[in-house]
């Protein structure tokens, strides 16, 4: 009888490292997840990781397209923390707030990883799937194609977006962020009214919310402003006499006014 032939992921499975430990492409991303938390983007480098997991540094190369294709699938690995065992409950506005409040919070768990990994695009497995769930969410609410791809775009990059944002703060050393954080009340608090009426006026205001994301009062925003345009839609299609949907010319009226020649590629 022949011998079963062994795939060549089973055998990078079977492979032990020098101290024993099966390697796997999970164990390379968690233990990169901790040299990032530990020593930030610029302490995760292939020598640094093969020493980290008591492996050659080639060994990388066996799992992954070089660093790049690691970090892609650190990005991938976040946003797979925020859907795998999430499940659409069929009320679109708060299953997006629900999701995009996820999203946001799988980032903020690994803020180094994040400011890495938030622009970048995977396409692997489990970014596809996100990317599938939300477009699903706003075609099954009712949303023509036209504004379900617009409104994906907007909360795709909007939760990225904050999450990015936010976790550089959160990567800085916490000299940095007290010192950044404390101009609120040492610096805005304190400037004089004759010069800055607006900002002296609003100082308790700006004290108490400035050092807090803005991302869960961001996505309310989008999520009003996108409900206000699917009622509108279905206005318009109740309106028309044989109640089809209402013409092409309309699907241009959005959440942005694109200027002739279009919004452009957007940069990675």
């Amino acid at each position: 009888m022949g011998k079963r032939v062994v795939s060549e992921g089973e055998r990078r499975r079977r492979r032990p490292t020098r101290n024993g430990t099966v390697l796997s492409e999970g164990l390379i991303i968690e233990t990169a997840l901790r040299m990032l938390k530990e020593h930030g983007p610029g302490g995760l480098t292939a020598r640094r990781l093969g020493t980290a997991l008591g492996a050659d540094p080639s060994t990388l190369y066996r799992y992954f397209d070089g660093m790049d294709g690691l970090t892609l699938a650190i990005g991938e690995e976040l946003i797979g923390r925020a859907v795998d065992d999430w499940r659409v409950r069929g009320d679109w506005r708060a299953d997006l707030r629900d999701l995009g409040l996820r999203i946001h919070a799988a980032y903020l768990a690994h803020p180094q990883a994040a400011v890495l990994t938030a622009g970048r695009v995977s396409g692997r497995h489990r970014e596809i799937v996100a990317d599938e769930i939300v477009l699903g969410i706003l075609r099954t609410a009712g949303f023509p194609d036209a504004d379900a791809v617009e409104i994906f775009h907007v909360f795709i990059d909007q939760s990225l977006a904050f999450a990015a944002l936010d976790a550089g703060t959160l990567a800085l050393a916490e000299s940095a962020r007290a010192g950044d954080e404390g101009q609120w009340q040492s610096t805005y608090a304190r400037l004089p009214a004759n010069r800055y009426p607006h900002i002296a006026a609003t100082a308790p205001l700006l004290v108490a919310r400035m050092n807090l994301s803005a991302y869960p009062a961001a996505l309310e925003l989008l999520l009003a402003s996108a409900e206000s345009r699917l009622r509108a839609r279905l206005r318009d299609v109740r309106g028309t006499p044989d109640g089809t949907s209402p013409s092409p010319a309309s699907a241009g009226d959005g959440l942005v006014q694109v200027q002739e020649g279009g919004l452009g590629p957007r940069p990675r």
